[in-house]
């Protein structure tokens, strides 16, 4: 002890216990930076989103290349970004500039009459069966001839509003190179500093270590196993059903693959969404045994890599029933928009995980 200092009483080693008031001051000033910084960062939650699920599905090969390169995670994280750069971005970009050409194409179509939807219609109705007719009157449809100009009149103004708002498609484009560009570089961050970014929000939660375990391992788990489902079963669902409806004369064949393939996303319906209505199209132009060979491929062959190729993926370390699959996601689409084909799945298996561990400690407590 310094010459001159007093010597601090034994009661002064002890933690002095703060008053409430600089409790609750403390929290309203938590809640306070809180609150801003989500709102700061609020335009870029989508970004932030798909640089965690990035850095969640590249992390093994990250590691690897940290193996081989111990000394420079730098170097690591960069090679592993332009992985995903090549494997994931550069395929989204290609596809978005696909379905947009494919749509100013239809709408030239239109535009020029090659395309001739009132024509099209007129041969469906035409081919109608008597059931199908009576159906639609007792739905209230009973001028087919409305229904079909009023489809079309739909058809091209949507693709019309398209065409006309090119300044605001282009900043939207502006806006996702901006969002792209955002998650590229906090998925670099992510991957590099991985480790030591989680032991600090680990500490900061206020939950016993096996708890704090479980969840992110839950969540981990459940990141990789929709998204590599996902991608896997929706191309392979997209592939043959594109190759069958290019075997059978399908016009666009190649377009309603890429359709099928983000309609797979979609539990339960899938790519019912785009063969059924192929299939009854096939049907009411009398080609009878093109629709029916595209109904029982629809049912036999796509239906089936679905059924086969997700619980494989997926496996059944989700643990999430196939209902309460549906519902969240549809529900994280309508909510979330694009993002929540992915938050709902997760918000589904973390809900399940906390109730099914509040319960453990309950049970334990007794």
């Amino acid at each position: 002890m310094t010459l001159g200092t007093p010597r601090p009483d034994a009661g002064e080693h002890q933690a002095r216990p703060e008053p409430p008031l600089a409790y609750l001051a403390f929290g309203v000033l938590a809640a306070v930076v809180s609150v801003i910084f989500v709102w700061s960062v609020w335009a870029f939650l989508g970004a932030i989103l798909w640089s965690v699920v990035a850095a969640i599905m590249f992390w093994p090969l990250n590691n690897r290349l940290l193996a081989r390169f111990p000394a420079r995670p730098n170097l690591a994280a960069i090679l592993t970004l332009l992985v995903v750069i090549a494997m994931a971005v550069l395929p989204t970009v290609a596809l978005s500039m696909f379905l947009i050409d494919q749509a100013g194409t239809i709408y030239a179509g239109i535009q020029s009459g090659q395309i001739d939807i009132p024509a099209t219609f007129a041969r469906v109705q035409a081919v109608l069966p008597n059931a199908a007719t009576r159906l639609l009157r007792e739905t209230g449809i009973t001028d087919l001839d409305s229904l079909r100009n009023q489809l079309s009149m739909g058809i091209s103004s949507r693709l019309q509003v398209i065409s006309a708002h090119a300044l605001t498609i282009g900043q939207g484009a502006a806006s996702f190179l901006l969002s792209l560009a955002v998650m590229l570089y906090v998925t670099f961050f992510l991957l590099r500093d991985g480790r030591s970014l989680t032991a600090s929000a680990g500490a900061a939660v206020p939950l016993a270590p096996g708890d704090r375990r479980m969840l992110a391992e839950r969540f981990v788990a459940v990141v990789r196993a929709t998204v590599k489902g996902g991608v896997l079963v929706g191309a392979a669902q997209g592939s043959v059903g594109g190759a069958i409806m290019a075997l059978l004369g399908v016009p666009n064949a190649l377009l309603w693959a890429v359709v099928m393939a983000l309609s797979s996303l979609l539990p339960a319906v899938g790519t019912g969404l785009v063969w059924v209505p192929v299939s009854l199209y096939l049907f009411a132009t009398a080609e009878i045994w093109r629709g029916m060979a595209m109904a029982l491929a629809g049912v036999l062959v796509i239906g089936s890599i679905d059924n086969i190729l997700r619980p494989i993926l997926i496996g059944r370390d989700t643990k999430i029933p196939d209902f309460v699959v549906l519902v969240t996601t549809l529900g994280g689409l309508s909510a979330f928009g694009f993002n929540g084909l992915l938050i709902g799945p997760v918000a589904a298996a973390l809900f399940i995980s906390v109730w099914q561990r509040l319960s453990w400690h309950n049970g334990a407590g007794d």
